[in-house]
């Protein structure tokens, strides 16, 4: 298994859903340029848990993955060991990059039985 990076690539704020619907402003959580490593099967620290749902699919998959396999039919994203995907929230999504890495991720932790 192989770790991951997770770049913010572009945050968005959709003003006139946020009148509508009363959202505060832009998401809080991450800005652009920040860089997340995952070992392949745990949340980064500091990443927001809502958009950890959203894309740890991606992340799982990419770790798992052949380095020259792409996603979906090649009819998604064309480049091997990249997703572009981002979190569920409608008015103001971040946008991630997310990278398979070369060097393996690792390994949990076991506890040890006495």
């Amino acid at each position: 298994m192989k770790r991951i990076k997770i770049e913010v690539l572009k945050t968005h704020f959709d003003e006139e859903l946020a009148k509508e619907y009363g959202c505060l402003g832009p998401c809080p959580a991450h800005k652009v340029g920040e860089v997340f490593i995952s070992e392949g099967f745990s949340k980064p620290e500091g990443f927001c848990d809502e958009a950890w749902k959203a894309i740890y699919q991606y992340v799982f998959a990419l770790a798992h993955m052949n380095k020259d396999e792409v996603f979906y039919y090649k009819d998604w994203i064309t480049k091997p060991g990249v997703a572009i995907n981002s979190c569920n929230d409608g008015i103001r999504p971040v946008i991630f990059k997310i990278t398979r890495l070369e060097d393996e991720a690792q390994k949990p932790k076991m506890y040890e039985i006495e």
